[in-house]
């Protein structure tokens, strides 16, 4: 409030960081209910912990079994109706369980609706290579937006991070905070460009021999990488940030040269 009484305008900047500010409360909450969150919130072993924020092994199974099936059946009978067919049906199975048993649906519906909508665009073509055009469209979008917010020198995982252990946006004041965030963004950005530098060329192949490739892809390149890569990056943010989340404030050091991010160069 100004000495007139009128609202005092907001600096270049509070400007510049309420839409990062917006992005990272937003990524933060929706971290708190995925993987990186549930590590953060568990108090038991890492390998438990990593297991329950996988979803346990019924989500291990709910991730990994609807593509199997695909990939099984696709490869010996090539009949791409027979083996999308299966694949929903096993999704669909799971997630009558979930409700059956009133447990927590969202990952079961989220598969669903994921592998029905891959089904259909397949069904719909008459190419069994389409049922993966979705996935290798999110891993675009995904690859593409973190690559984005690298070069905008706003990391995405420095924003998740920064709000979920309570830190807002301070780290980007911190060098080592902020070099940290850029590195850990840019390996999540590798495993998606790695993911479309195997797969897309097995799509556009158009074959049956590289759509059984490219399943088997998917199913490699999936969790077997997603989990390490997860681990790790909790493994630093706990590192900067203490087991209790709480920030390290004995040793910060303000951004300088080409390491500050540019909100704060003079």
């Amino acid at each position: 409030m100004s000495s007139t009484g009128r609202p005092s305008e907001p600096n270049d900047d509070e400007r510049e960081a309420s839409v990062p500010g917006a992005i990272g409360e937003s990524l933060a909450k929706a971290a708190r209910t995925s993987g990186i969150g549930q590590l953060a919130d568990s108090e038991t072993s890492t390998g438990t912990a990593l297991m329950a924020a996988l979803g346990g092994v019924r989500g291990l199974l709910e991730t990994i079994l609807p593509g199997l099936v695909f990939l099984i059946l696709f490869t010996f009978t090539t009949n791409v109706p027979l083996s999308l067919g299966a694949s929903v049906l096993v999704a669909v199975v799971f997630t009558a369980v979930r409700i059956i048993g009133k447990t927590p649906v969202t990952q079961a519906i989220a598969g669903l609706i994921g592998v029905g909508a891959s089904a259909i665009l397949a069904l719909i073509t008459g190419r069994g290579e389409d049922n993966f055009l979705f996935g290798i469209g999110l891993n675009l979008l995904y690859g593409a937006a973190l690559l984005i917010s690298i070069l905008v020198r706003w990391p995405l995982i420095g924003l998740a991070s920064g709000y979920l252990m309570g830190d807002g946006l301070a780290w980007r004041k911190d060098r080592t905070k902020f070099r940290v965030m850029q590195a850990l963004t840019f390996l999540w950005f590798l495993l998606f460009a790695a993911r479309l530098i195997v797969e897309l060329p097995l799509y556009l192949a158009h074959t049956d021999a590289a759509t059984t490739g490219l399943g088997i892809a998917k199913l490699i390149m999936g969790v077997p990488l997603y989990a390490p890569l997860l681990l790790v990056t909790w493994f630093v943010v706990r590192g900067l940030y203490g087991v209790g989340g709480s920030p390290k404030n004995d040793e910060k050091h303000e951004p300088a040269g080409d390491d500050r991010p540019e909100s704060n160069r003079t």
